[in-house]
C-alpha cells in the first residue's frame, strides 16, 4: 500500500503558492493601471486593493509598501517589454529591431509610456523610491545596446566614425525624446518609424521585415 501521508500537504502547498502568485499578478496589473491613470503619487494603495477585491492590509501582505509595489510593477513591465528585444543574438541588428518593435508596442499603451516618462524625471532625485531602479535600468540597456553596435562594428556594418558607446547613449536619448513628443502630439510622431530612420542612418542593411511578427507574438504571450 502506498504511503500518502505527505502527498496531500505537498499538493496543498503547491496550490497555495499558485494562488499567491495569481494574486500578486492581479495586484501588479491593477497597480500598473492605477499608476498609469493617476500617477505614482496620486495613485493610492486603497484603489489598487479595491480593483482586486481585497483590503489595503491584504495588499500589504504581498507588498510591504507602496514603493515596493512600484518597483515590482516596473520590473514586471520591463520583463514583458524585453520579450520583444533579443540582445543576446549574434547579429546586432536583431537587438535594434527589437527596440523598434518595442517602440511600436509602446504606442499601444500610452498610460504606461506616460508613467515611465513622469517617473524617470521624478526619479532624478536621489530620494525618489525609483531612483536606483532607473540608474540600473539605463546602465543595463545602454550596455546591451552598445554591445549590439560593437557586433555590427566588427562586421563592418556600422557607419564610419560611429562610436558604439556614444551611439548607445544617442539611441536611448532618441527613444526617450520620441516618447515625450508622442505624448504631446500623437498625430505628428510615429515612434517606431522615427527610430527605424535613425538606425538606417548609420547601420548598413538595417530593415524591419519581422516587426509585425514580433508584435503579434508578444501580444499572444501577454
Amino acid at each position: 500500500m502506498t504511503d500518502t501521508t505527505d502527498a496531500a500537504p505537498a499538493r496543498k502547498l503547491r496550490g497555495e503558492y499558485a494562488k499567491t502568485e495569481a494574486k500578486r499578478e492581479a495586484i501588479l496589473d491593477a497597480a500598473l493601471e492605477v499608476f498609469a491613470e493617476s500617477g505614482y503619487r496620486a495613485g493610492s494603495l486603497r484603489e489598487v486593493a479595491q480593483r482586486v477585491g481585497m483590503s489595503e492590509a491584504g495588499l500589504l501582505h504581498h507588498f510591504k509598501s507602496k514603493s515596493a509595489l512600484l518597483l515590482a510593477v516596473l520590473d514586471r513591465r520591463d520583463e514583458r517589454s524585453l520579450e520583444l528585444v533579443n540582445f543576446d543574438a549574434p547579429d546586432g541588428v536583431i537587438g535594434l529591431r527589437g527596440l523598434v518593435a518595442l517602440a511600436a508596442y509602446n504606442a499601444s499603451v500610452p498610460g504606461v509610456v506616460e508613467l515611465y516618462c513622469v517617473l524617470s524625471a521624478e526619479a532624478t532625485s536621489p530620494r525618489h523610491p525609483a531612483h536606483e531602479y532607473f540608474i540600473n535600468r539605463y546602465e543595463y540597456t545602454r550596455g546591451q545596446v552598445m554591445l549590439a553596435f560593437e557586433r555590427l562594428q566588427k562586421e563592418g556594418r556600422l557607419g564610419a566614425g560611429v562610436d558604439p558607446a556614444r551611439a548607445a547613449v544617442a539611441t536611448l536619448a532618441m527613444m526617450d525624446g520620441l516618447q515625450v513628443q508622442w505624448l504631446l502630439d500623437r498625430n505628428i510622431v510615429d515612434m517606431a518609424e522615427a527610430l527605424k530612420e535613425f538606425f538606417r542612418g548609420f547601420v548598413s542593411g538595417f530593415d524591419m521585415e519581422s516587426l509585425e511578427i514580433a508584435l503579434d507574438a508578444h501580444a499572444a504571450g501577454a
